[in-house]
């Protein structure tokens, strides 16, 4: 039997062919598939989290989505809005390439809370790759890629349910709907809400542990895929409305907006995306393809922090042509195309009118050798012209090599250049009343100029047998070299923000341990030690970055019983994360009383989580976070006075609440 598969895959539109000519037998192959992968014939040090880990915790967006992984670090961004931020070795988000099926989407005016707009039910998959990526999606990924599938309307299921319930009064509901046409057509709708309408304050300091928020999020996709014709087709159209109100339990916004009485603020965003995706895999030569990716998005954010007014609104075009094919065979591929994308920005910070327009036109190209044994390498290039940033060139490297079984070692290097957005990407600043201060301005973003940071990657792979079980172990160290940067200066002064362009050096260093072993069937370890040193040449000195432990531990254990009748199942999920010890910013200029140690100790949180599945269509989860109940005791600066100088709700290097207990189900029909 002759059996010829061909698939175009989304993740810039590859095609990758299967030949077999072997006569198939009855064969009854019994394998769980893991929910976090990480395959030795990536030629990228990247890993895959199925929406199978996202239900390890309670994940209900993006930016919570990550618990579970070493690889990312999850934090609070401020005392305030109750907003998460991830980093990826040891960076923040903005030096990440995040897109959404391959389209950039957390970026420009949605970097600060733009993770949390994608519920995670949506979620099919999200590829995770360390390093500098792939030149196909861009120029400015300086980390990291974060590339999130969503789930595909030929694949889904006719009705899926979720409801979730916390004691912090969190409630959310997530509704799927699916119609399939016939083989060719299919259609999703998806709506999620969410809300918090009860006001908490446990640490007792007279503002919300948690803003109040209500949230509703729409998408509709439509998927066409003829395998006879080769033509793949994906429209999606979103739309999202998010609240937020923050600030003192008596903060009233029909009374108090403009008044000092009491300090409140609210941060209302609308947010509109369409976006298609058109593929062609060439009939006669499978292994050829062609893809056009086109995104509008339109994002609108009214906010105000206190007596301080920050309104941002973002419209945006993108698009990316791409063409796979061979050079002579298939161990030699390439990819090769054409960016283009238009922001058009109305910020207003203040009373300062920050607005502008920034366009960019790139040419990439993609060389890929793969040997199919134990060597592939991909080297790419582009060139690109940014009205601000100016003509540049973008090189990346990737190596793979394994030198005996089970073993890899790869090797990357790869340069990226930003524009920073630094008032949208630092709104946890401002949940305080220090001041912006920009001090350069001869440059062309803000005065200041652009970043430009060489990453380097190697890392190291090995599967093996221990006791009899599956294990293995990764190591990973990263180094990022910053030839230009804005520094955001949180150490020369207690009231200020100093915004200004590098002079001398700056690095981060990040060095990575995971081990992972089955210790019997259905019982999983997951194990990491991470160790960053993050330095800067600030005005006032060479200083490791603040809100930044050198040293991190994560442990996760997963375990579930065998299916019984109907599916019945029993899961348990366990993760702890200690931060060891972290530098604070610069509060020695405030009063005593509103003064932080210049650094804290480490500590300890444990996430838990009990599955129970019913059937194949039902079950109910219920878990807890922070079960250790740590909480950083002073969270907000200047509580007492907040329209005072010292008032800083941006210093959060704990959880600002204890315990959190949360329950939930799901049902399907299939």
């Amino acid at each position: 039997m002759y059996l010829k598969t061909s698939l175009l895959l989304w993740l810039g539109l590859i095609s990758i062919s299967v030949f077999a000519q072997d006569t198939l037998k009855n064969v009854q192959i019994e394998n769980s598939r893991k929910s976090l992968q990480k395959s030795n014939r990536l030629t990228q040090n990247a890993m895959v989290m199925s929406s199978k880990e996202l239900l390890k915790a309670a994940c209900c967006n993006l930016a919570e989505s990550f618990e579970t992984n070493p690889a990312i670090d999850v934090n609070f961004a401020d005392a305030l809005t109750g907003t998460k931020q991830i980093k990826m070795l040891g960076l923040t988000s903005p030096y990440l390439l995040i897109s959404e099926e391959n389209i950039p989407s957390v970026r420009g005016a949605s970097q600060a809370y733009g993770l949390s707009f994608t519920p995670g039910t949506w979620v099919e998959s999200i590829q995770i790759t360390k390093g500098a990526g792939s030149v196909v999606n861009g120029y400015e990924s300086i980390s990291g890629q974060i590339n999130t599938e969503l789930i595909k309307p030929l694949k889904d299921i006719p009705f899926y349910l979720n409801l979730y319930g916390s004691t912090d009064a969190r409630f959310e509901l997530n509704t799927h709907f699916n119609h399939k046409f016939n083989e060719k057509w299919a259609t999703s709708l998806y709506w999620h809400g969410n809300m918090r309408q009860a006001k908490n304050d446990m640490n007792h300091d007279g503002f919300l542990d948690n803003p109040l928020s209500k949230q509703v999020n729409l998408v509709n996709r439509w998927q066409y895929a003829n395998s006879q014709t080769g033509w793949v087709a994906f429209i999606t159209a979103k739309f999202m409305r998010d609240n937020k109100l923050a600030g003192q339990t008596l903060f009233d916004r029909t009374q108090h907006v403009g008044s000092k009485r009491y300090w409140g603020s609210e941060i209302n965003t609308e947010r509109f995306d369409i976006a298609t995706k058109i593929g062609y895999v060439f009939k006669d030569m499978p292994f050829q393809s062609i893809g056009f990716q086109n995104a509008l998005s339109h994002h609108n954010q009214q906010s105000y922090f206190g007596l301080n007014t920050y309104n941002i609104r973002q419209r945006s075009y993108y698009s990316n042509l791409i063409f796979n094919s061979i050079i002579n065979n298939t161990k030699n591929k390439f990819a090769t195309g054409f960016n283009f994308t238009a922001d058009v920005y109305d910020e207003l910070w203040q009373s300062a009118d920050l607005s502008r327009t920034d366009n960019s036109a790139g040419i990439f190209f993609e060389y890929t050798y793969d040997n199919a044994d134990n060597f592939s390498l991909v080297l790419g290039g582009r060139f690109d012209y940014q009205n601000r940033l100016g003509a540049f060139a973008t090189p990346r490297l990737h190596l793979r090599y394994q030198p005996w079984e089970k073993a890899t070692l790869r090797l990357s290097a790869g340069r990226g250049k930003r524009a920073a957005n630094v008032f949208a990407e630092n709104q946890n600043l401002m949940a305080s009343n220090r001041s912006f201060s920009l001090v350069d301005h001869h440059g062309n973003i803000y005065g200041l100029d652009p970043e430009i940071a060489w990453n380097y990657g190697l890392s190291f792979q090995q599967a093996f047998t221990l006791f009899g079980k599956k294990a293995d172990v990764n190591l990973d160290f990263y180094r990022t070299d910053f030839t230009q940067q804005v520094v955001v200066d949180l150490y020369s002064d207690s009231q200020q923000v100093l915004l200004y362009n590098l002079k001398g050096a700056s690095f981060a260093h990040s060095f990575q341990f995971d081990f992972n072993l089955e210790l019997k069937k259905h019982f999983d370890l997951r194990a990491a030690y991470k160790y960053y040193d993050i330095q800067t040449d600030y005005w006032s000195g060479r200083a490791q970055r603040p809100l930044q432990a050198k040293h991190r531990f994560f442990v996760n254990l997963a375990y579930a019983t065998h299916i019984v009748e109907k599916g019945r199942q029993w899961k348990f999920d366990a993760t702890l994360n200690w931060l060891g010890p972290q530098k604070l910013p610069y509060t020695g200029s405030n009063p005593a009383a509103d003064q932080l140690p210049v650094q804290v100790n480490g500590f300890s949180v444990i996430n838990a989580q009990i599955t129970r599945t019913f059937s194949s269509v039902f079950e109910v989860y219920v878990g807890a976070e922070n079960l250790t109940n740590y909480k950083q005791q002073k969270a907000v600066l200047g509580a007492q006075n907040p329209f005072g100088n010292t008032f800083d709700a941006s210093i959060v290097y704990a959880p600002i609440y204890g315990q959190m207990y949360y329950a939930g189900l799901r049902f399907k029909i299939k």
